[in-house]
């Protein structure tokens, strides 16, 4: 599937003509403000009837463009893309991925794929799940556990020890997102063969993505569906958001009480003064183990007086 969205405004006449002729490929119930879901060969189709004047129908995959311009010829000159909504995409059984920890100088990266059924997205948003960049660490702290014990996920976590092991070999960051969120992805899909929805946060586009996935014997994950904040489109991006933040809380909280100091998020100029600390409690050979040792933060460390 593409990342890109083809939007078609219609009337509600056309919105019912456009439901028929799909009504075949039809696989999902009716929602508050969406008319229906289809899946037909590799694209999603989803009406909606956000109010009584606005009336639109997405299309979204491999043959989308195809599809949207059946209906619509001015799909051809310029894909229409979706505005950030508070409702979801796409409400039927789906897996989805992201990861935290990228931009920190000393905390891990976490790559979460989860399985969400249709059935569980109400309780998903009476939960108030949704981006954790817009849930504090207290609330996400909270529903946490209950999440990570009712839904089915893969989580791999890679120590900075680990990615400063990969980087030497030649790999670099966002390569290294993308064979875990593969991985993530297959280790879910593997048990989920029937879901076609599956969804990545995007962080490359999708022809680079595929490019880093150059190890001939792990498995690769096609059809995937990459969109920027995805979090924001689809719950099972939402709840992997979620859990990987959880989950990276909880990281946290093992390395403030293994070395019985209060770690900093980032990489800004509070993680600097944190490395200095710990270099004169630990050394420095203590920190290579924890830092990612290719950030602007311990390349500086190596110029100055650290005594």
């Amino acid at each position: 599937m593409t990342n890109d969205f083809y939007t078609v405004k219609v009337n509600e006449q056309k919105l019912k003509e456009i439901r028929d002729f799909y009504a075949p490929f039809i696989s999902d119930k009716e929602h508050d403000y969406v008319f229906f879901v289809a899946k037909k060969d590799g694209t999603v189709i989803t009406g909606y009837t956000s109010s009584k004047t606005s009336k639109k129908v997405t299309f979204q995959g491999k043959n989308a463009l195809e599809e949207a311009t059946y209906w619509d010829k001015e799909a051809t000159t310029k894909p229409q893309k979706e505005k950030e909504e508070k409702k979801w995409l796409d409400y039927s059984d789906q897996i989805g991925s992201d990861e935290v920890g990228v931009g920190d100088f000393l905390l891990p990266m976490i790559v979460v794929a989860s399985f969400v059924k249709e059935s569980d997205i109400p309780y998903l948003i009476k939960l108030g799940v949704r981006d954790s960049k817009k849930l504090s660490d207290k609330k996400i702290l909270e529903i946490g556990e209950e999440l990570t014990t009712k839904f089915d996920y893969s989580k791999l976590t890679l120590t900075n020890e680990k990615y400063n092991e990969m980087i030497s070999k030649g790999e670099n960051l966002n390569s290294l997102k993308a064979k875990m969120h593969n991985r993530a992805l297959y280790n879910m899909h593997k048990k989920y063969e029937d879901v076609v929805a599956i969804y990545v946060d995007q962080f490359v586009n999708e022809k680079t993505y595929y490019k880093y996935l150059n190890d001939k014997d792990e498995p690769e994950v096609k059809g995937i569906a990459f969109k920027t904040q995805g979090e924001s489109y689809f719950p099972c991006v939402a709840l992997s958001s979620v859990i990987a933040r959880y989950s990276f809380l909880k990281e946290k909280e093992k390395l403030e009480q293994r070395y019985s100091m209060k770690f900093p998020f980032g990489a800004d100029i509070n993680a600097d003064k944190f490395a200095k600390k710990f270099i004169k409690k630990f050394g420095f050979d203590e920190l290579k183990k924890i830092s990612k040792n290719n950030f602007a933060n311990f390349k500086n460390l190596t110029k100055e007086e650290l005594f």
